[in-house]
């Protein structure tokens, strides 16, 4: 909990003068907002009361100090409300870099049980009720709290009875507000993990729209949608009626606090023993002391909003990668592109089964491997091993004689090409898209590597070429186009060795040959590994290596593995009569 606290202040830190300024100014608000009635008590008791021929004046000198004193109030509610604002905005954006920082340390087992909705909550309306905490809950405590003391020390030197009537409520008003705080609490955090749930179904349907509208299951989708939202309006609903509760018994409070000095006020001047202007001085103390009782309100509420917004924040931050550089970890030089499994097991969880058991593997630098067998048999899972998107169990994997752990994961990364079956690309032109390969490439590189995948000419047949919009994830290009930008995005990367998933086994021919011809482009020369679901496409592959479910059942060329009649000749012959 320490740690949690040093956190949350330390994003004062770079705003420290904005901060004190800001407080000065909030401290300034509470001491005029005490001293207006002063003057005011002044008017009436030193002056009407004490009439003399400097009355006049003296009306007219108290009434120019009020104006200057409205004057500077006015210039420090202006400076909380701007530069305040900005400050809690400016802290508002340290926090979500950070944790979108995080999200990118953070490995693939991560994100496998998570849902990118809720990700996404916690990363905007999380952080957005925490930017009002960070601003308002220090000023609305500095005012309130300064007001409420100053108000009770005044009070006492005006009438010692009234206060202590008046402050009679405090302790109950205590008591009532806890009480409410803690349900408050409970139906914020309630909310907003339900908000993050309609996120994630929002962001679900929509990236599956297509599918939804093949399938005409627009009528599913929406009543999934409404169940979140219903439960979601159910939690904002005990959120509200706890909210109400609060503020309005807060509110009651302070008039009958007000009801209190009336009459009690008035009884004290018949008996003589309050005047008229003591009474009015009072009543507009207990007018002020609305105002230090509404921003503790709204401390508290935003206090209630923006821990649990923070609570959720550091529940990620507090995540450690399960996959980090060790110490020592050394930068690769030249690397040649000799792979080695060494008794590899893995799981993906403790409570699982073992996908891969005892795998013991050697792929020599520069030879091309293709990886066969059925579904489920870890095909997909060894090649995520080698760049260390999941992490190996027992046994070890070795590049050039180098434990993988043992490498800076950018360096070993920067190293391994990808090309996934189900490609990614963003939002933007084909030029951003290939040039996430290298980043700084000049367009005549991204031009050379698109030659290379096959892909140049059916670029140069769009409207804007290179700069034409794909739209969000390439909606706007084939399947075949989009694998082929997938490769020439690796060419640019130009690693030393690639992984193939499964990259033609969602085409159609003559999308298939035009890939099958960059792939063999981009294996030349480099260590290659292809999953293979089409057997037809791996048949040149200087070796094959069959998985099943107990590990490495046989490997060798094609034409060793069909004399050899085993898994392969039977996986091989029914495909053919496919």
């Amino acid at each position: 909990m320490n740690s949690r606290i040093k956190k949350f202040f330390s994003y004062y830190k770079p705003y420290t003068g904005l901060f004190l300024a800001d407080m000065a100014c909030a401290f300034l608000v509470a001491a005029i907002m005490l001293v207006l009635p002063l003057c005011a008590r002044y008017v009436t008791q030193n002056v009407l009361e004490q009439s003399t021929p400097d009355t006049l004046s003296q009306i007219y000198g108290m009434g120019a100090v009020m104006l200057a004193l409205v004057a500077v109030h006015t210039l420090c509610n202006l400076f909380v409300d701007y530069r305040g604002h900005m400050m809690g905005a400016m802290m508002e954006s340290d926090m979500r870099n950070d944790l979108f920082d995080h999200y990118q340390k953070l490995s693939f087992s991560f994100y496998d049980d998570q849902r990118t909705g809720q990700l996404m909550s916690r990363i905007t309306n999380d952080l957005l009720s925490l930017s009002e905490l960070y601003h308002h809950g220090p000023e609305d405590l500095a005012i309130g709290i300064v007001t409420l003391v100053g108000v009770f020390i005044i009070s006492l030197t005006i009438n010692v009875e009234l206060t202590a009537l008046v402050f009679l409520f405090v302790p109950i008003m205590t008591i009532y507000a806890f009480y409410f705080n803690k349900k408050m609490n409970r139906a914020i955090r309630t909310s907003r993990e339900r908000i993050g749930d309609i996120n994630a179904q929002v962001e679900d349907t929509l990236s599956g729209i297509r599918v939804v509208k093949s399938f005409t299951n627009e009528a599913i989708e929406k009543r999934k949608f409404a169940y979140e939202n219903s439960r979601f309006v159910e939690s904002r609903r005990d959120d509200y009626k706890s909210s109400s509760y609060f503020s309005g018994g807060m509110i009651a409070f302070t008039q009958l606090i007000t009801v209190a000095v009336i009459i009690f006020g008035g009884t004290s001047i018949i008996n003589a023993s309050l005047d008229l202007a003591d009474l009015l001085t009072y009543l507009l103390y207990v007018g002020i002391l609305t105002e230090p009782v509404q921003r503790l309100v709204n401390f508290a509420r935003l206090y209630q909003e923006g821990i649990t917004g923070f609570g959720r924040f550091m529940d990620i931050l507090e995540i450690q990668p399960d996959i980090q550089d060790s110490a020592g970890a050394i930068e690769l030089g030249s690397v040649q592109g000799n792979v080695q499994f060494k008794d590899v097991t893995f799981k993906y969880k403790k409570d699982q089964d073992y996908v891969l058991k005892n795998i013991c593997l050697d792929i020599k630098a520069g030879e091309y491997v293709a990886l066969v067998g059925s579904s489920g048999v870890g095909k997909t899972t060894l090649c995520s091993l080698i760049p260390r998107f999941y992490e190996v169990g027992d046994g070890e994997i070795l590049l050039d004689d180098h434990n993988i752990k043992n490498i800076r994961l950018r360096s070993l990364r920067r190293n391994i090409g990808v090309v996934h079956q189900d490609v990614y690309l963003f939002a933007g032109t084909i030029a951003d898209n290939i040039r996430y390969g290298k980043l700084d490439a000049s367009l005549e590189e991204v031009i050379e590597s698109a030659k290379k995948a096959n892909a140049h000419d059916f670029i140069m047949q769009l409207s804007d070429g290179y700069d034409t919009d794909i739209g969000q994830r390439g909606v706007k290009l084939s399947g075949g186009q989009k694998q082929r930008l997938s490769i020439a995005r690796v060419f640019l990367k130009d690693p030393a060795i690639i992984i193939f998933d499964e990259a033609t086994s969602a085409l159609d021919n003559e999308s298939e040959k035009a890939v099958q011809d960059s792939l063999e482009k981009l294996t030349n020369n480099r260590t290659t590994l292809v999953i293979a679901h089409r057997l037809s496409t791996v048949i040149n592959a200087q070796r094959i290596v069959v998985l099943t479910g107990n590990g490495i059942d046989e490997q060798g060329t094609h034409g060793e593995l069909m004399a050899l009649g085993g898994t392969y000749a039977n996986l091989y012959n029914m495909q053919l009569r496919l």
